[in-house]
């Protein structure tokens, strides 16, 4: 087994779930991120923007600093918001670069050391699958609230629904990374429909 083989495998689950969220909130227009989800449930800007900061502050100085930074301002990543695609993933990138440079700096011996987040003591394998849990019930709440907006029009983001029987004969997205290539060409296929 690999050195970092754990960190390694919760790098790819968070880069499976930013493929989903991505490749859900590709299929929606600008207004469609702003407006209110079903049952006044929160915007995909305000999803996005929680998850970011999030990031953001769990993993700037990951592993010396308290993971909820003071310059945070949570109850702020909720208020309503009216943004464009292009100001929304540059929120959005801000909270993946973060986390993506903290697991750089990480391999299978740091899975043991302390961090702290809110004054408590979490163990650096706790704090990495507590954020990956977070981050993956949000990307729910993404795919739920863009398929909501889409209704028939969805592209399906993992096996439609009818063809599961078809995709068990040659499963093709088991493997986090081979999940992410499958939804990154579903997006590149619909983009080149549209041009």
């Amino acid at each position: 087994m690999a050195a970092s083989a754990v960190v390694a495998s919760i790098r790819a689950e968070f880069l499976r779930y930013r493929a989903l969220a991505e490749g859900a909130l590709g299929q929606v227009s600008d207004a469609e991120l702003s407006a209110p989800g079903p049952d006044a449930a929160n915007s995909l800007a305000v999803i996005c923007w929680h998850i970011s900061g999030n990031l953001q502050s769990r993993f700037t100085d990951f592993l010396t600093t308290d993971g909820e930074k003071p310059w945070r301002r949570r109850d702020e990543e909720f208020a309503a918001r009216k943004v464009t695609h292009a100001e929304l993933q540059a929120k959005w990138e801000a909270g993946w670069n973060t986390l993506l440079r903290a697991l750089e700096e990480l391999d299978d011996t740091h899975l043991d050391h302390a961090v702290i987040i809110r004054g408590q003591p979490l163990s650096v394998i706790e704090a990495l699958h507590r954020a990956l849990a977070h981050c993956s019930y949000h990307v729910g709440q993404i795919v739920y609230v863009a398929k909501a907006f889409r209704g028939d029009q969805w592209s399906s983001l993992s096996i439609p629904l009818g063809q599961s029987e078809a995709y068990n004969r040659q499963a093709t997205m088991e493997h986090a990374a081979d999940h992410v290539k499958v939804v990154a060409g579903q997006a590149a296929e619909k983009t080149n429909h549209e041009a």
